[in-house]
C-alpha cells in the first residue's frame, strides 16, 4: 500500500474529518502537526494556492481542502462505503456538504465577535443550526441514515467543538430544548466506536484556542 500522510493543524477540526475517515476506512497514516503561525516549508510547497492544512498525502502526491480530501478518501479506498450507493442520496450527501462548507463563516462569526454584532451572529447561526437539523438530519440518526458518512464526518465539529467555541465565547448555540435532534445525533456521533476512540482533546482545545485567539484577533486587524 502506498504511503498516506496528512498534514494537520491542532485544534483545526478540519483535519480530524481526514482521521476519521481514514480510520473509518481502515487505512493507516502519519500525522504531521503543522503550526498555524509558523506554517513549515513542507506545507508551503505541497498547498502553495491556499498555504491552509489539513494537506494528504498519497503515494507522494498532495490533496488539500477537508471536503475534497474526505471525497478522494471515499473513491480511493472502496471499503466502508462513506457516501449512499443511491444516485439520489449521493446527491443530497453532497447537497450538504456544501451547504456546511458555504455557512462557515456564519456558523463561526458568534465566536469571533462581541456585544450586538455577537447576538446577531448568534440568531444566525441558531438559525442554520435549526435548518440543518430540520432539513439535513430529520428524523435520522445520521445524515444519511443509519451508518456515519461523510456529511456527519463534515458536520462533526458541531459534535465535538462548538460546546468549547461556546465555553470561550460564553455564548449557548446548541441548548438542549430547542435542538432535541441535534443534541442526539451529538451523543450517537460520539459513541461510534472509531469516533469516540478518537476524539479530540476538549481541555487541550480549550487551552490551544485560548492562547491562539488573540493572535488570530491581531491578523484580523493588520488585514
Amino acid at each position: 500500500m502506498e504511503e498516506v500522510k496528512l498534514l494537520g493543524i491542532f485544534p483545526s477540526p478540519y483535519a480530524h474529518r481526514v482521521i476519521w475517515a481514514l480510520k473509518l476506512k481502515g487505512v493507516k497514516c502519519d500525522y504531521i502537526a503543522e503550526d498555524f503561525f509558523n506554517k513549515s516549508q513542507l506545507l508551503l510547497q505541497l498547498n502553495p494556492v491556499t498555504q491552509k492544512a489539513p494537506v494528504l498525502i498519497h503515494g507522494g502526491k498532495p490533496i488539500a481542502e477537508s471536503i475534497v480530501i474526505l471525497e478522494y478518501i471515499e473513491e480511493t479506498w472502496q471499503q466502508n462505503p462513506l457516501l449512499p450507493h443511491d444516485p439520489y442520496d449521493r446527491a443530497m450527501a453532497r447537497f450538504w456538504l456544501k451547504f456546511g462548507e458555504d455557512k462557515i463563516p456564519a456558523f463561526f462569526a458568534f465566536f469571533m465577535t462581541v456585544g450586538e454584532e455577537q447576538e446577531k451572529a448568534t440568531k444566525e447561526a441558531k438559525e442554520l443550526l435549526r435548518i440543518l437539523e430540520e432539513h439535513g438530519l430529520g428524523d435520522k440518526k445520521f445524515f444519511g441514515g443509519n451508518e456515519v458518512g461523510l456529511t456527519d464526518l463534515a458536520f462533526g465539529w458541531i459534535a465535538c467543538w462548538l460546546e468549547v467555541l461556546e465555553e470561550v465565547a460564553g455564548v449557548k448555540l446548541l441548548e438542549v430544548d430547542g435542538f432535541p435532534r441535534l443534541h442526539r445525533w451529538v451523543e450517537d456521533f460520539k459513541e461510534v466506536p472509531v469516533i469516540k476512540e478518537n476524539l479530540p482533546d476538549r481541555d487541550g482545545n480549550i487551552y490551544e484556542i485560548k492562547d491562539k485567539l488573540p493572535k488570530l484577533n491581531a491578523e484580523e486587524t493588520k488585514e
